[in-house]
């Protein structure tokens, strides 16, 4: 069936891009489903009846407008397409559509064709497939709610050590110890701004993706994932405060960068590593 890397690479982009279309229902709803499990804890610790709402799950209710509840079709939930043929806007109230919809789903599917011409078919496509998908969803979480839930933090976590548990990426030593240390680096920078300043840098969704990232790629990615992020997250800030006019006290998420610089230490770490390495000499 896949006989030429071709044929990989466009069975994994046109998986990529349905993939996408989910992805766009998890960031949208998953934040409002743990925002509705607060409000139901808390209203059981007051002892009060959780407010009357219509089921959310990822499943439920069917996609629709957000502006005037028009039912999306089959046909309206083409990936790209259909955003295209409807010109960005809802069928039924021709309100626009925001372009951010096609653009997830667009990237997801060339990231995730060219992860398999990289890789070809192997296992370490189908990990790093699930590892593009799980840090698109996180990234994008994370520039709206500066959240980076634990329920897709932590399964990717423990699905980076099962893959290497046969030594997909690196040896299973080095996943553990990279486990651990991505989460104790952000702790202990955590807790030492926090002790000289008195305010959080960071939140603990940092910790926990890098620990995935450490999990997947092993101890020795880390210090190159570390760097990136800070440098891209570092000239993205800059960019905002004078370009942008955002507020030097407004937190900037640090998830998204964490997970480019994961993506990028996935395909070309060791390459980068070596070529630092031999400058340095």
């Amino acid at each position: 069936m896949l006989e030429t890397p071709g044929d990989l690479a466009a069975v994994a982009g046109l998986l990529g891009l349905c993939l996408g279309s989910f992805l766009n229902v998890v960031i949208h709803r998953l934040p409002r489903m743990m925002e509705r499990e607060w409000q139901t804890q808390c209203c059981e610790l007051r002892g009060e009846a959780p407010p009357a709402s219509e089921p959310l799950t990822l499943a439920t209710p069917r996609s629709r407008c957000p502006a005037c509840g028009h039912p999306i079709t089959a046909l309206q939930n083409i990936p790209v397409l259909s955003y295209l043929v409807l010109r960005g806007r809802c069928a039924a109230c021709r309100n626009p559509i925001s372009p951010r919809y096609p653009l997830i789903e667009a990237f997801t599917g060339l990231v995730s064709a060219y992860l398999a011409s990289h890789f070809g078919l192997s296992w370490q496509t189908a990990g790093a497939l699930c590892l593009l998908w799980t840090l698109i969803a996180l990234a994008c979480i994370d520039l709206d709610t500066q959240l980076l839930p634990d329920s897709l933090t932590l399964p990717l976590l423990w699905l980076g050590l099962l893959f290497n548990l046969f030594g997909t990426y690196v040896d299973l030593a080095s996943a553990v110890v990279g486990a651990m240390a991505g989460y104790l680096s952000l702790w202990s920078v955590y807790w030492l701004f926090k002790l000289a300043t008195g305010k959080e840098g960071m939140g603990y969704g940092d910790f926990k993706l890098l620990a995935a990232l450490g999990a997947w790629l092993g101890w020795q990615m880390l210090p190159a994932i570390i760097l990136l992020s800070s440098l891209v997250g570092a000239f993205v800030g800059l960019g905002l405060i004078v370009f942008a006019r955002h507020g030097r006290n407004i937190p900037i998420p640090f998830g998204p960068y964490l997970a480019a610089a994961g993506l990028i230490a996935l395909l070309w770490g060791g390459s980068l590593t070596r070529t630092y390495l031999g400058l340095m000499s």
